[in-house]
């Protein structure tokens, strides 16, 4: 594998509202990040937090993304798949330094694309990068950055031999395709004969999620450490279209039925 040169950084073969709506999430990235550091708290990672990237990633970035939006019945519509890097592992939290900008960015009116985000040190990127997961490599090969603060550069990549990648997705597969089946084909199956639907529909999102992951990890060596079924379910859309028949979504009840 050739050593990796300076990201991509122009978006011009975006549509301009397009454009606008990635100039806005970035500013509440940065927006919410700062508040959620707290401007008296002592601990370092607070004091010097920084985001060092933001990378925009997958369809919109390589320009085979999907906007149907009231176009069609069946509306599927791409995620803005976004990388953002910075320079603790503790800034990393998604509960603690990144739900409000997910919430802010969902209520945002003139934000129409839906959007994936996911956090990472950039230590936590070049052990990755390090390694050879083919996820990382992906984005920094094709990914585009949006906004870099100089200095912090990825790695190049090491390459993995065809051995040494079919043993890892070997490992992977074994380890969370049985434990999905099983949760799905021995858990889910009893508490719905048995009428525990509560117990049924938590056993069968639990299932889904490992199911989700062991597609990523098979296929890219990553899954996020979230049991968000949406992100999962945009990370595995985005890989193969065909995971987008699983769930129906022509209408508003197909929709509400998987948000629940």
């Amino acid at each position: 594998m050739p050593p990796l040169q300076h990201m991509k950084t122009s978006i011009e073969h975006l549509p301009g509202r397009k454009q606008r709506e990635l100039a806005r999430i970035q500013e509440i990235l940065f927006e919410e990040f700062d508040l959620a550091r707290g401007q008296n708290s002592q601990k370092e990672y607070d004091k010097k937090g920084r985001i060092l990237k933001i990378v925009l990633f997958g369809s919109y970035a390589r320009g085979d993304w999907v906007d149907e939006a009231g176009k069609t019945a069946k509306c599927y519509q791409s995620d803005f798949d976004l990388l953002v890097v910075v320079n603790y592992k503790q800034l990393t939290d998604m509960a603690t330094y990144w739900y409000k900008a997910e919430d802010r960015i969902i209520r945002d009116k003139t934000i129409k694309t839906p959007v994936g985000l996911i956090v990472h040190s950039l230590s936590e990127v070049n052990d990755k990068l390090a390694q050879g997961q083919y996820f990382f490599v992906d984005i920094v090969r094709d990914g585009i950055a949006l906004y870099e603060l100089e200095g912090h550069r990825f790695v190049d990549p090491k390459p993995l031999s065809a051995k040494e990648a079919y043993e890892m997705a070997r490992e992977y597969f074994d380890e969370f395709y049985g434990a999905g089946e099983y949760q799905l084909t021995r858990l889910f199956i009893t508490a719905l004969e048995d009428n525990r639907f509560k117990e049924a529909a938590f056993l069968l999102h639990q299932a889904v999620e490992r199911l989700y992951s062991c597609y990523l990890l098979t296929a890219t060596f990553y899954s996020p450490s979230t049991h968000n079924l949406k992100k999962l379910r945009s990370l595995v859309e985005e890989k193969d279209e065909r995971f987008r028949e699983i769930w129906p979504d022509e209408d508003r009840f197909q929709r509400r039925s998987f948000e629940r």
